[in-house]
């Protein structure tokens, strides 16, 4: 009895917690002007409602086409009003949570561990933020998280999973037309479908995942065929490494080229294969005037700070000076401005602490969604040691390291029923210290060592 009166206790307060941080985001986008729409924010806006008026449906190879479509289609249904977008992504936003408690039960996590996974992420405001934007991320991420469920649910029945699979497939190509990040890695979540005990393919499956990924991403990768000769989506691959490699601050939006240098990027060839290949001899020809272990070197003392920084989206968009990289679209008074910054710090260096932690003292059994989900990680963070990084790339790591962070305070706040979800041995711990020292230097130190703003 008593353990239930505690969970209804937790229950309600995490239910307190979220209304309360959700009025305090809406009231910062609405409650003093509506908050301003930024960068590519406005590039989908406008797609989006030219397709309602018509207009062509992929006009763009830079962009992928998912998020305007999605856009059109809530505004053809509900009206063009971005209120509707964002209560249809603070939905996605809570699917997402459930997506991931659910995985990370899957993985080997308690319940516990998943019950405090999902609180972090929803309760956290750079995360929950991402549902009043247009940018695509929402979208994505549930569709990841979703896939690797689905991708989950096959490999435990192999013989019958071949649906589960398809719809994992379907899931896949609708995130690679809402961003390209899975564009290199999608092949290698063939592994789930390899079984371990006796090694062979589970092929039926297998196809499945194949053949439904292939159906969705067909029509954008004829238009690409019919549109520029190659069978593509988007791509801004060889333009995001040059900006990448140009980049000079730890923080987003100080000396910022990426909006920048776009249209002379766009007016470099006629096609997107003339485009990357005029860059790409930009990028051969920087590295080879800088020399290849003087490019890597700067690359690790700039990328990480940007990836991992705790000015995420959302405090990037706050009031605040300009000479630190503050855009100032939200028009929130100082007070809410001050609470939303302090809210973002702490949790942001709650779920890295509590990450690091987490993935030291690990001891759950290795199974094969462990292997592919340590390899979309490892992916996602060679892939940002070379392109344009900006602080939202780190959504698609942020349910794990909550869910992480989620097996760390199990452990501390119920030792008895999870003492074997961690190994908290000596050097264990000390790994996990240096690995947290680490990530709260990547969070907090770059404004300071960039000096911005005389810091």
């Amino acid at each position: 009895m008593k353990l239930r009166v505690r969970h209804h206790g937790a229950a309600w307060a995490f239910l307190a917690l979220f209304v309360l941080s959700q009025v305090l985001l809406w009231l910062a986008c609405y409650g003093h002007g509506a908050k301003s729409l930024i960068g590519d924010e406005q590039a989908y806006q406008n797609t989006a409602l030219a397709i309602l008026a018509g207009g062509p449906w992929m006009p763009s190879s830079i962009w992928p086409p998912l998020q305007p479509l999605l856009l059109a289609a809530l505004y053809a249904l509900f009206g063009p009003h971005l209120l509707v977008v964002q209560i249809a992504q603070t939905l996605l936003l809570i699917g997402c949570a459930a997506l991931l408690r659910g995985l990370w039960r899957d993985l080997g996590g308690s319940v516990a561990a998943a019950n405090w996974g999902a609180a972090l992420f929803l309760l956290s405001p750079q995360i929950a933020g991402f549902a009043h934007w247009l940018w695509p991320e929402i979208p994505h991420l549930f569709l990841l998280l979703a896939a690797l469920r689905l991708l989950a649910a096959a490999r435990r029945v192999p013989a019958h999973g071949w649906i589960a699979a398809a719809i994992a497939g379907i899931c896949v190509g609708l995130a690679l037309l809402a961003k390209s990040l899975l564009a290199a890695f999608w092949p290698v979540l063939l592994l789930m479908f390899v079984q371990r005990a006796r090694p062979r393919l589970a092929w039926r499956s297998a196809l499945g995942y194949v053949l439904a990924l292939g159906v969705i991403t067909a029509p954008a990768l004829l238009h690409g065929w019919r549109s520029y000769g190659t069978p593509m989506i988007a791509d801004s691959s060889i333009y995001n490494l040059w900006i990448g490699l140009t980049d000079r601050a730890r923080s987003d939006y100080v000396a910022d080229m990426g909006g920048v240098e776009l249209p002379a990027f766009l007016a470099s060839g006629a096609t997107p294969q003339e485009r990357n290949a005029a860059y790409l001899q930009k990028v051969k020809a920087y590295v080879a005037e800088h020399g290849l272990a003087s490019v890597a070197l700067a690359q690790l003392e700039r990328q990480y700070f940007r990836l991992f920084s705790a000015k995420t989206l959302l405090v990037s968009q706050l009031p605040g000076p300009a000479c630190a990289g503050h855009l100032s679209v939200y028009h929130s008074p100082p007070w809410l401005t001050r609470t939303l910054v302090l809210v973002n710090d702490a949790s942001h260096a709650l779920i890295l602490v509590g990450a690091a932690f987490g993935l030291a003292c690990w001891r759950r059994r290795i199974h094969m969604l462990h292997i592919v989900v340590a390899l979309l990680l490892g992916y996602q963070l060679a892939l940002f040691g070379l392109i344009h990084v900006k602080a939202r790339f780190l959504l698609p790591m942020l349910p794990f390291l909550c869910a992480l962070c989620g097996e760390v305070l199990a452990r501390m706040l119920a030792p008895r029923r999870d003492e074997g979800a961690l190994a908290l041995s000596l050097p264990r711990l000390g790994l996990g210290t240096l690995l947290a020292a680490l990530l709260l230097v990547l969070a907090f130190a770059g404004p300071v060592l960039d000096g911005l703003c005389g810091s």
